[in-house]
């Protein structure tokens, strides 16, 4: 919800949009602290694993909500993310454990399914309760329903019991990692496509505020388009994804999403053609980084928790850098980011290259 009403959130608490950036691009590098957590779901079980995730989530954003200063914003920012780059990781390790290869982009695209939801449902929402109630109205709202998710996650999912071979310490998991080169090309691949993304969604409430003069509530409402193109690139993920082949669907997308991006300052002159190129951009990209799951699934299998938590921290880092450049890019004007958004992605068709998996090339 943060960068789609950044106008919001920078208003309420009486900083420049400077300030918000460099508080995103702080929680996104401690975001990518992650993997040192994944230790507990190699060790003790992805479902502990989400556990701990979900409760740093929780407890993270509350933090605002007892302390609401830029600072307590910042802390809350950075511990929630956190907690989502432990909880993401442990979660796709328990899918990867328990789906077969062949079936596992359509499975992994449902449980995306939930990322669009919320911008479908939850950020036009808190747009609203925001223009109703102020800036700090989602914050004790979205932490109950955090707790409340990790007391289902205890309750009904089933535990998990970790194999043996998966009992080894933290260092020799990351060893076993970085000792990889389609690891490598996996973790490059996805910190370009998190810094191509991130460069536009950055700017995204400033443009719309900038150049159409919309309104909190009207900036929450713009996000059901990008809820809407979320949902369809995962539909098109569980319907292409396993039939394509992985590494293909997102060669794919990257080319898709460099030409929405390309497109962007040319639909951008209106707010339809604007409202239809974002659509396009998230589409595409949704449909990327989706189809990439089931893929980086099986780089590592035998340190499928570790590696997947390293790849979340990749795209953390990736958002970061781009969280700390994407002002002073956007300063040239909105073309200049989405050029250079464009020339990442060109970059991560080279890295995809170096992506290979046995069961990808046997299917």
């Amino acid at each position: 919800m943060i960068t789609p009403l950044l106008p919001a959130f920078r208003d309420g608490l009486g900083v420049g949009k400077e300030q918000i950036a460099g508080a995103l691009g702080l929680r996104s590098l401690f975001g990518a602290t992650g993997p040192f957590l994944a230790y507990i779901a190699e060790t003790r079980g992805r479902k502990v694993g989400m556990l701990v995730g979900m409760f740093l989530f929780s407890s993270g954003i509350a933090i605002v909500a007892v302390w609401p200063t830029f600072l307590g914003f910042t802390l809350a920012l950075v511990v929630s993310t956190l907690g989502k780059y432990v909880f993401d990781p442990a979660m796709q390790a328990y899918l990867g454990d328990r789906i077969p290869y062949k079936r596992r982009g359509f499975i992994l695209a449902l449980v995306e399914l939930g990322w669009s939801g919320a911008f479908l449902v939850g950020v036009p929402l808190v747009g609203v309760l925001i223009a109703r109630a102020g800036w700090l109205a989602p914050f004790p709202l979205l932490s109950l329903l955090g707790f409340t998710a990790f007391f289902a996650i205890y309750r009904f999912m089933p535990r998990d019991v970790p194999k043996v071979s998966e009992r080894a310490s933290m260092f020799s998991n990351f060893a076993v990692v970085f000792a990889s080169s389609a690891a490598l090309a996996g973790l490059t691949l996805t910190f370009l496509v998190s810094v191509s993304n991130e460069l536009i969604f950055l700017i995204l409430g400033i443009w719309l505020e900038d150049s159409f003069g919309l309104q909190i509530a009207a900036l929450g409402a713009i996000t059901i388009v990008i809820g809407l193109a979320e949902l369809g690139g995962e539909g098109l993920v569980s319907g292409f994804v396993d039939r394509l082949g992985k590494r293909r669907a997102v060669a794919i997308g990257l080319v898709g999403n460099s030409l929405a991006a390309v497109l962007l300052p040319i639909l951008g002159v209106t707010l339809p053609g604007a409202l239809f190129g974002l659509f396009l951009f998230f589409i595409s990209f949704e449909f990327t980084f989706v189809s990439s799951l089931p893929l980086m699934s099986e780089v590592v299998p035998e340190r499928r928790a570790t590696f997947m938590a390293l790849m979340f921290a990749s795209a953390s880092v990736g958002r970061g850098a781009a969280d700390f450049i994407g002002i002073q890019i956007f300063s040239y004007g909105f073309l200049a980011s989405a050029m250079v958004a464009a020339c990442v992605n060109a970059l991560a068709l080279l890295a995809l290259r170096g992506v290979r998996v046995a069961a990808e090339e046997s299917s």
